[in-house]
């Protein structure tokens, strides 16, 4: 049976998961947990330095490694990397491992929040719009494959996505139980 201790935030770069997910883990006085920052932590490097030297495979292995360790940890809200439903043994860990958020919020929003960061190394294109256009028709299926709620982040105050977000995780740990008894 699914475990539904944890809360996985996924979704694109720039909407939100880590922002989101610190005030989730407050509001919830658990710990939390950035992939990407454990990544970067272990590797003594910022990721992009780790994509110019190992690629984005050589990323891909650190991170499934990484979230098959902190998928094991119980009582977390973790925010993943964008691309992190991009291998199936991600998407399996999170969805037998917790509940799983989908942040999602329109290029436009993304590409503001993210206008003056130097550290996505999948943004340095001549065309980003094109570049995250691509990567979310690439990506939202997996998202949604993943996914137990989704919610727009880029139109909703950041308290009120915490609170959706804490009222649905709520009621899906009522259902769980209901099931369970």
């Amino acid at each position: 049976m699914k475990k539904l201790e944890n809360i996985y935030l996924i979704g694109l770069m720039g909407v939100g998961k880590t922002t989101i997910g610190k005030q989730l883990a407050k509001a919830l006085q658990r710990p939390f947990y950035d992939s990407d920052k454990v990544i970067e932590d272990c590797m003594g490097v910022d990721i992009p330095t780790i994509f110019s030297y190992e690629g984005e495979e050589g990323f891909r292995l650190r991170e499934e490694c990484i979230i098959r360790q902190l998928t094991g940890i119980p009582g977390i809200v973790m925010a993943t990397g964008g691309g992190s439903v991009l291998r199936a043994e991600n998407r399996e860990a999170l969805k037998a491992n917790g509940f799983v958020v989908y942040l999602h919020c329109s290029i436009d929003k993304i590409l503001y929040r993210t206008r003056h960061d130097t550290q996505r190394p999948l943004l340095r294109t001549e065309n980003p719009r094109q570049r995250l256009q691509t990567l979310l028709a690439e990506r939202e299926p997996l998202y949604m494959e993943c996914a137990n709620f989704k919610i727009d982040s880029g139109s909703l105050p950041g308290k009120t996505v915490v609170k959706t977000i804490l009222q649905q995780y709520q009621a899906a740990l009522e259902h769980h139980e209901s099931i369970a008894s």
